[in-house]
């Protein structure tokens, strides 16, 4: 796949014009402002569109939090200005009783509410990851070519998780501090609007500070989102290439980088932090300057008759539950904007349109016999800039056809063109006379077996591995598969047999045990069309000898494409194509490719003088 990497691919179109290019994950620190967006918060609640008779039962749950928490002052002020003050207890007892009950109440509803919250929080996650997950199944190759994994693991990781946060902190829990706050308001108005009306001097002063805090705050977290997803990134690519960090001792080197971007990512977090720090402080500053009114005014009042000392007592109480949500809301606002930032950017991921699509008239592809076709084939990753030059082949049912080349000839363009992870430009490419622009990708890729040059083994068993590409394969089937192949007496050999883990990637195996198992896994599916991308190329002369025989089996009766690094393995090819920047410069057998005496001569003996 050497010509790929000189390359980073963007959208190729589908047999027209070039598409034009979509934003890439890494350009998301322009496109993410963290606004409020009602739209956003539809599209997250429409996530929970199955669970409507818990979300009633959470409004119902919070309605009744709200009542109990604004009704609780009033009590008192009931209980001052009425018993207490005309010296007759009678009636107290029943006020006493009821403040217990709003407070069992309060309390009760706040439990309730937060299990609430938290079952539909964590419902909306597994809804939200589960689409990704689907999404990101159905995205085309380019798309991941042009995307680091570490920015998209932290889409699904982290900012799944700030989606979790900005729905029950943030949303939920801000509908529950307006709603007491219009309460509070209601029942302030309701008791003596004058003094209600001294408490909301403040207000103005409390806007301009969340005002001013908003905007510096908005950037901080902006910033040091930008700055986790870079660490999280070279993270990610540290643990795949680890590998190749301990051959070439780069680990303290590694180290070193990585504590940059750890410091950096400190750093922008605890400025972000350090100004939501400063922000409660002045609220709480704001909030003494309300109380001090309260008393200088409204203990005047109560001195001059106008104002009960009940109705004082009360204010005071909810000038400090008026403003508890209030802050609560203003140091809450720096966590929504950051999760409203983590939202857009999984929509803008959810958004990301496959490049690679059904055709709107598509039919499913019937069983074929394996004739492929390609009529003047013009292919490019990057627009304007093609990589396959009107290529022309055809390989009859049965045909074995060896594909060679310098590095970034085009060979492995060619076999991404034939199993359609990308659109040509133009020109055709036809299986059995179907255009395979015009059938189902499912239908097309299910008659297609592809064994690339490093096997890829997914973690759990040797069994699982086997059966990947058929989930009905019975036990039976799968190790006839694994005889054929010869892999067999080998899996038998082990502690756990078929159902021996092979480890991440299948680390637990040798790369000719992996490629022999992949071997199984393509015999088992079964495919009309068979592509081995050198195959042969990571082993050495005695596993490469088992592989060709377990080869022999694999495409006996199957119209085989072979990507060859190693010339001595194809000399029974039907059909020998040499490719040279993108275009085939000799085609035939291998003997009368030597006879000529040309590209394909000179590969040949450049590679036996080496063995020699």
């Amino acid at each position: 796949m050497a010509e790929r990497a000189q390359q980073a691919p963007p959208p190729a179109s589908g047999k027209g014009e070039p598409v034009r290019p979509q934003a890439d994950l890494d350009d998301d620190k322009d496109q993410t402002k963290g606004e409020i967006d009602l739209k956003i918060i539809a599209r997250l609640f429409a996530y929970t569109a199955g669970f409507r008779w818990q979300i009633a039962g959470g409004v119902t749950v919070t309605a009744i939090y709200t009542v109990a928490s604004v009704l609780r002052p009033y009590i008192l002020k009931v209980a001052i200005d009425g018993p207490l003050a005309n010296g007759n207890l009678r009636g107290l007892d029943i006020l006493v009783v009821l403040y217990l009950l709003a407070g069992l109440v309060l309390f009760g509803a706040m439990g309730a509410r937060r299990w609430i919250i938290s079952w539909l929080g964590q419902q909306l996650l597994f809804s939200v990851r589960q689409g990704l997950f689907v999404h990101l199944q159905r995205l085309s190759l380019g798309f991941y070519d042009r995307n680091r994994a570490g920015r998209i693991i932290t889409r699904v990781t982290s900012d799944v998780r700030d989606i979790n946060r900005l729905v029950t902190e943030g949303i939920v829990n801000t509908a529950t501090d307006l709603f007491v706050l219009v309460g509070i308001l209601f029942v302030m108005l309701y008791m003596h609007w004058q003094l209600a009306l001294f408490t909301f001097i403040v207000l103005p002063g409390l806007i301009t500070v969340a005002f001013f805090f908003k905007g510096k705050s908005r950037s901080a977290w902006r910033e040091a989102r930008e700055e986790r997803s870079v660490m999280n990134g070279n993270f990610a690519e540290s643990i795949l290439g680890v590998r190749v960090t301990q051959a070439y001792n780069r680990q303290a080197e590694n180290l070193r980088s990585f504590q940059a971007l750890s410091d950096r990512y400190v750093r922008s977090t605890l400025k972000a932090n350090g100004l939501s720090a400063a922000f409660s402080p002045t609220v709480s500053m704001i909030n003494a300057v309300a109380i001090v009114i309260i008393i200088w005014f409204g203990g005047v009042a109560v001195v001059e008759g106008t104002v009960t000392l009940g109705i004082l007592v009360a204010f005071l109480s909810y000038v400090q539950r008026f403003f508890q949500p209030l802050r609560s809301i203003s140091a809450r606002f720096n966590q929504m904007q950051s999760a409203m930032a983590a939202s857009e950017r999984v929509f803008a991921l959810l958004d990301q349109v496959p490049e690679v699509v059904n055709a709107p008239n598509a039919k499913a592809l019937p069983q074929v016999k394996g004739h492929v076709r390609f009529d003047d084939v013009v292919f490019e990753y990057v627009a304007d800039t093609p990589v396959l030059h009107g290529i022309s082949l055809e390989a009859q049912p049965g045909e074995l056809v060896a594909i060679v080349g310098h590095t970034g000839a085009g060979k492995t363009s060619i076999i991404n063109v034939l199993c359609r992870f990308y659109d040509i430009r133009s020109g055709a490419v036809t299986v059995d006379g179907h255009d395979i622009g015009q059938v189902t990708l499912e239908s097309l890729r299910r008659q297609i077996g592809l064994v690339l040059q490093e096997p890829f083994l997914f973690s759990g068993t040797v069994k699982e591995n086997i059966g990947y590409g058929k989930l009905d394969a019975t036990e039976e089937e799968i190790i006839a598969a694994a005889k054929a192949v010869r892999i067999h007496d080998f899996i038998e050999a082990q502690p756990f047999r078929y159902e021996t883990l092979v480890g991440e990637r299948g680390t637990q195996l040798s790369i000719g045990q992996r490629q022999l198992i992949s071997f199984a896994r393509a015999l088992l599916a079964d495919p009309r069309i068979l592509i081995l991308d050198e195959a042969t190329s990571s082993v050495d002369t005695e596993t490469e000898q088992q592989i060709q025989a377990a080869l022999q089996v694999l495409m006996q009766g199957r119209t085989s494409f072979v990507i060859a690094h190693r010339l001595s393995t194809i000399q029974n090819a039907t059909q020998v194509i040499v490719m040279d920047s993108g275009k085939i410069v000799e085609r035939g057998t291998h003997k009368e490719l030597l006879r000529k005496r040309g590209s394909y001569f000179q590969l040949y003996t450049m590679q036996f003088a080496n063995e020699e």
